[in-house]
């Protein structure tokens, strides 16, 4: 610091996520720097995980090319499909990385299950939390869909862990079920309860503004998020 002389450490990172070995490691600096991705797709994440002058909320979003990386100034093309055709078993969600708002498509598979217990696979999302949302759908909307394999993605392989994506995950899986599209033109996101409610969820005006931005005219929201935005 006496030199204004930057310092990169590079430390291991495990299974879960976390910087391996002693924590002196992670107190001894002043930012924590995390560089996520992976061989199957292009883009790559760049997150402040500390940053002992302010907050972390930052994300940067970069693609490799043969020149190198090369930032993204709107990811939201990398993470969602052709909005012209929306085939069924597809839903967009707009989610929050930091404080920018990104376009994601959700995507979801329902077959018959064949060999016993019924699956759940997951790529980019939580399978405890697809599980709970299908127990919900049977309980609580009456869409038969516990005797049948549920795949669910995020496509493009970003992963969402926000529960924002709860509404998009059932919209998803309920056009899978039936074979009936949703609107192209049509984005959900909200959380999706035990008991079958919506729930609000962070920032909604900055969410809608990115799906006007991008075309989208109908959304799907909880009613309280709704009124903060009429309210706005």
């Amino acid at each position: 610091k006496r030199r204004d002389t930057a310092m990169f450490l590079i430390g291991h990172v495990t299974k879960d996520g976390a910087l391996a070995g002693p924590k002196v490691l992670e107190h001894l600096v002043d930012v924590v720097l995390s560089f996520e991705g992976d061989t199957a797709h292009t883009y790559r994440l760049l997150r402040g995980q500390k940053n002992r002058f302010g907050p972390t909320h930052e994300v940067g979003v970069f693609e490799m090319v043969t020149e190198g990386l090369r930032e993204v100034a709107d990811p939201s093309a990398l993470f969602m499909g052709d909005a012209d055709e929306r085939p069924a078993g597809s839903a967009v969600v707009p989610t929050l990385e930091g404080s920018r708002s990104m376009l994601v498509e959700v995507q979801a598979l329902v077959a018959p299950a064949q060999y016993g217990a019924a699956r759940r696979v997951v790529s980019g999302l939580d399978a405890n939390r697809l599980a709970v949302l299908l127990a919900v759908l049977q309980r609580k909307a009456g869409v038969q869909v516990l005797d049948q394999d549920v795949f669910a993605s995020v496509a493009g392989g970003l992963r969402v862990d926000e529960p924002a994506v709860d509404l998009a995950i059932c919209a998803a899986t309920v056009s899978a079920l039936r074979e009936r599209p949703l609107s192209a033109q049509l984005l959900a996101f909200g959380e999706v309860g035990l008991t079958g409610e919506l729930r609000a969820v962070g920032r909604p005006a900055a969410r809608s503004a990115k799906a006007r931005k991008l075309g989208f005219t109908r959304v799907v929201l909880p009613r309280s998020s709704a009124e903060r935005l009429t309210q706005a």
